[in-house]
């Protein structure tokens, strides 16, 4: 296949076609000679594909099925949205319902759920994905018995239990071609999956739609634990995750066997780490372990000034998403301390001290789109036009750079 794009900006300088021959640039140059197919480039910069670092590509594609709480902000906001899907679905129906926060009505409990849906099975996901909530009608269609340890069966919740209600529900995969075509369209041509769930199944899932075209993009896949590359290159393997826990954090020596066992498998270790206690953790652990370039921190959704230094002198990279500045941080500047709220989301000040840096979306908990993302890390803005951390700006071209690393090696 040979592709000629006509009339774009390379590197700043505008006027020039690039040919593309079997996916690899064959010539730059102004006025190329007519080969094969051709687009008119119309002027505009010609730039890498974009990587998303850290997705979640079964729960982006599974969202299209939910109800979603966007927008909800009081009890009365919660109880209509719920009620307007129940009215669509027959009796029994599962629903299916993302992004609660207490901020829109305290903690809620099977017997809220109870109320809102009582001819309904309805399970209820909370913003950080770490979260179900499910109603009568629901744990009683799971059945008894081999429950995980979190599920808590009077209060209606179960911590980390995407494996164990997949299983019980028996729900069909859902589908990832729309989820390939919403990316490319953005421009994004690699993503890295950062599921703790992914096992054998799911990684033969993602590979056999990435052969079929349904998710074109070069896919690197995080797992808790061993996993084989196919032959063809479908997938790359990416690091071993480590899901941490604010309300029940694995003790120091627990976790340096995990990078251990990382390591038996010749991986990198990636640590999902959002609040400062999980940092400060992570950071004990990687020092008595011992940390490998590669090594990398999920969203670094609280970093204190003075763990800059101990990241920079570990070579831990940071994979952080500016996007929930625009679409949390209204919240956060009700909720968060003041003097915390610089500590959110670290942009400039990581890479003013040399910590490897990149971005991604973390969706569905955060819009896929990543120009979304690089907006949100150039201007700090939240939904209602605050600053949050100001000095945590980037340039333009810089936040746009955020998503042009190696997925392998964020720099």
């Amino acid at each position: 296949m040979t592709l000629t794009i006509r009339n774009v900006e390379v590197e700043g300088c505008g006027g020039l076609d690039v040919r593309i021959e079997d996916g690899r640039i064959a010539a730059i140059g102004p006025r190329l000679p007519r080969s094969g197919d051709e687009i008119d480039g119309r002027g505009g910069a010609l730039i890498p594909g974009l990587c998303d670092h850290h997705i979640h590509l079964f729960a982006l594609a599974a969202r299209a099925d939910s109800v979603t709480l966007d927008g909800v902000t009081t009890r009365d906001g919660l109880a209509r949205r719920i009620g307007e899907a129940l009215a669509t679905r027959p009796a029994g129906a599962w629903v299916r319902v993302l992004g609660y926060h207490e901020t829109m009505a305290g903690e809620l409990s099977r017997a809220d759920l109870d109320r809102l849906a009582p001819r309904h099975r309805l399970r209820v996901q909370h913003q950080t994905g770490s979260l179900w909530v499910l109603n009568s009608l629901a744990l009683q269609s799971l059945g008894e018995g081999d429950d995980p340890p979190d599920l808590e069966r009077k209060t209606g919740r179960v911590w980390r239990g995407d494996v164990w209600l997949r299983s019980r529900i028996g729900a069909a995969p859902p589908l990832l071609a729309p989820v390939g075509a919403r990316l490319a369209a953005c421009g994004v041509t690699a993503v890295t999956d950062a599921s703790v769930t992914t096992d054998a199944d799911a990684a033969a899932r993602l590979a056999e739609a990435h052969r079929m075209g349904e998710l074109p993009q070069r896919l690197m896949l995080m797992s808790a634990g061993p996993l084989a590359a196919p032959a063809d290159g479908a997938f790359a393997v990416g690091p071993v995750k480590v899901l941490l826990d604010d309300h029940a954090l694995i003790d120091l020596d627990d976790f340096t066997s995990r990078i251990a066992a990382a390591r038996a498998q010749a991986r990198k270790v990636a640590v999902h780490c959002v609040t400062a206690g999980e940092l400060a953790l992570s950071l004990a652990a990687f020092a008595a372990a011992g940390a490998e370039p590669g090594d990398r921190i999920e969203h670094g959704g609280v970093i204190p000034p003075d763990a800059i230094a101990e990241l920079k002198s570990l070579g831990l990279a940071v994979v952080t998403q500016p996007a929930f500045v625009r679409e949390r941080g209204d919240r956060y500047a009700r909720t968060v301390p003041a003097e915390d709220l610089p500590d959110l989301y670290r942009c400039a000040s990581l890479m003013a001290a040399g910590v490897p840096l990149a971005a991604s979306s973390d969706a569905p908990y955060a819009t896929p789109d990543p120009w979304a993302g690089m907006a949100a890390a150039a201007d700090r803005r939240t939904a209602e036009g605050r600053l949050l951390g100001a000095g945590e700006a980037v340039e333009a071209a810089a936040a746009l750079g955020l998503y042009l690393d190696n997925p392998a090696a964020p720099r």
